[in-house]
């Protein structure tokens, strides 16, 4: 027969775990009838707050007590551990397996021997992309697949078509950025700049330069090259 404390142990975990799904229901139920837009919940779990659920829809995230009576849209932060809890939980929905990138839709550029591996979305016409570009020239033995990544203007779209279809994609963006030298008129199948478009989309990619690191990480905005190699540092060591 099993020991009492083993029967106890067990029963808790079990009435938790209905009490858990009782919360989930409740916070489904109400939520839908209150608020049609949030009919669809991906998924509802509890956070490290007392009383308070996750609800995610997507890649959204919200906040709700056990009835789901209140909703909160905003940031959690863990003051003990100084962490924003909100962001931690969606660089980990919205990670990107490196290694499962189209490859063949980006502008491969390599520096040095290539060892170390980066991925980044850029439009064209964006200044931050420019100071990035610059920053990179001091960044060495390092892959970068570029990703095009036209979301600013037309002009974008004009702009990527030409430097996907120039002869040297990697010069004419080159001159581009670091030059400001505007890429000739060029055609060719543009296909791919329109798979990287639904592909940022998809993982919600909303400005430029975008940084993708071979753990998945990402970085949105630009960085400086004492950083880039950090990140490459840590990155490499974590695979």
């Amino acid at each position: 027969m099993p020991a009492l404390p083993a029967l106890l142990a067990g029963a808790l975990l079990t009435t938790l775990a209905l009490g858990a799904q009782a919360n989930e229901a409740a916070i489904r139920k109400t939520l839908a009838e209150r608020i049609p837009q949030l009919s669809k919940i991906d998924e509802v779990r509890a956070t490290p707050m007392d009383g308070l659920f996750e609800v995610r829809i997507g890649t959204d995230l919200f906040y709700t007590d056990a009835r789901g009576n209140y909703l909160i849209q905003g940031e959690l932060i863990d003051t003990k551990a100084r962490r924003n809890l909100t962001e931690d939980r969606i660089n980990k929905l919205t990670a990107v397996k490196f290694d499962e990138l189209p490859f063949k839709d980006a502008v491969t550029i390599v520096r040095g021997d290539g060892s170390r591996k980066l991925a980044v979305f850029e439009d064209p016409n964006c200044g931050y992309c420019k100071r990035f570009e610059r920053d990179m020239q001091n960044v060495n033995n390092v892959t970068v697949h570029l990703f095009l990544y036209p979301i600013l203007s037309p002009d974008s779209v004009e702009k990527s078509r030409n430097i996907w279809c120039a002869k040297s994609p990697e010069a004419a963006w080159h001159d581009l950025m670091l030059r400001e030298k505007t890429p000739a008129s060029a055609s060719c199948d543009t296909a791919a700049l329109q798979r990287n478009l639904a592909l940022g989309k998809k993982h919600k990619i909303t400005g430029t330069p975008t940084l993708i690191f071979t753990d998945g990480s990402r970085v949105p905005g630009a960085i400086g090259a004492q950083e880039v190699e950090k990140r490459l540092a840590e990155t490499a060591s974590a695979r």
